[in-house]
C-alpha cells in the first residue's frame, strides 16, 4: 500500500471539525483530501466513489453513528482502506478500538496525538504483511472470536460476552431490541435490525420475527416453541415455520 500521496475523507456532520481536521492534515505533502461532508449518507457514496486510503470519521452522527455506516459499506469497499474513528470519551468503544486494526482520537484531540496516529498509518502502510482486508476489520471490531462483540445501546457503546446473552427480544412500543443479559435488559439503539444482530456471533439464531435466542442455552424443542436452560428457562418462544428447520440445526449441533 506504499504511495507517494494517500486520499483522505473527512466524514463529520460538525463542519468546525472537518475544518479541524483539514488544518492537521496541512502541510503533510504525503497526504491529499479528496473529500469531505457532514451529511452521513451522501458520505457513504463519497467513500464508494473515491476509494480513499485513509477515513476519518464521527462516531456520533444524527441517524446513523461512524461504527455503523463502516459496517454498511463493509461487503462494497475491496480496497485496503484505513479508519482513525474520532469521539468522545467511552471505555467500550475504545476498549473494542484497541482490539481493532483501526484507530482512534479522543475529543479534542492534541496536535502531538494526531500527529502520532498519522505516523501509525505510515508505518502500517510500509507493513507488506499487513494485508487484511477492510471487510475482516470490520467484523473484528463488532466481533471477538465469536467471544464477545460490541453493540450500540441507547446510553453508548458496551461489549457484550456472548456466553452471557439469553436471546434478543424486540419492544414494538419503542421499536427497538434489547438483550436479555443474566442480570439485566440492555436496550440496544434504534436503527439495529434482525440481521445485524445475527451477523454478530453464529450462536445468534432467529425464532421468530420478533425474537432471537442464543443457541448455547437451547434446552428443548416441543412442537412449535423452544425453552432456553438456566437462567432463562422461565420464559418460552414460539417458532415461526420460516425459522423451524434452521432452529432445529442449531439444536442438533449443540
Amino acid at each position: 500500500m506504499k504511495k507517494e500521496k494517500y486520499s483522505v475523507v473527512i466524514i463529520d456532520d460538525e463542519e468546525l471539525c472537518i475544518n479541524n481536521v483539514c488544518k492537521s492534515l496541512r502541510g503533510m505533502n504525503k497526504f491529499e483530501i479528496v473529500g469531505t461532508e457532514r451529511k452521513p449518507e451522501i458520505g457513504k457514496n463519497l467513500i464508494l466513489k473515491t476509494h480513499p486510503d485513509l477515513l476519518f470519521i464521527d462516531v456520533e452522527m444524527p441517524h446513523i453513528t461512524g461504527l455503523q455506516l463502516v459496517q454498511s459499506i463493509k461487503d462494497k469497499v475491496d480496497w485496503n482502506m484505513q479508519v482513525v474513528f474520532y469521539t468522545a470519551y467511552d471505555k467500550y468503544l475504545l476498549e473494542a478500538l484497541r482490539t481493532s486494526a483501526f484507530d482512534y482520537l479522543l475529543k479534542p484531540y492534541k496536535e502531538e496525538e494526531f500527529q502520532t496516529v498519522m505516523n501509525r498509518f505510515l508505518e502500517y502502510t510500509q507493513n507488506e504483511h499487513n494485508g487484511n482486508s477492510f471487510k475482516a476489520q470490520v467484523s473484528d471490531l463488532y466481533s471477538h472470536k465469536d467471544v464477545r462483540f460490541l453493540i450500540t445501546t441507547i446510553r453508548g457503546y458496551q461489549m457484550i460476552d456472548i456466553k452471557d446473552v439469553g436471546y434478543f427480544e424486540y419492544n414494538a412500543i419503542k421499536r427497538l431490541w434489547y438483550i436479555a443479559l443474566h442480570d439485566k435488559l440492555v436496550n440496544i439503539k434504534r436503527g439495529v435490525t434482525s440481521n445485524d444482530i445475527l451477523q454478530l456471533s453464529n450462536n445468534f439464531v432467529q425464532v421468530n420475527q420478533h425474537q432471537i435466542i442464543n443457541a448455547e442455552y437451547l434446552d428443548t424443542i416441543e412442537s412449535k416453541k423452544c425453552l432456553l436452560s438456566p437462567p432463562f428457562e422461565n420464559k418460552p418462544f414460539l417458532i415461526s415455520r420460516k425459522y423451524q428447520e434452521n432452529v432445529e440445526d442449531h439444536f442438533f449441533m449443540i
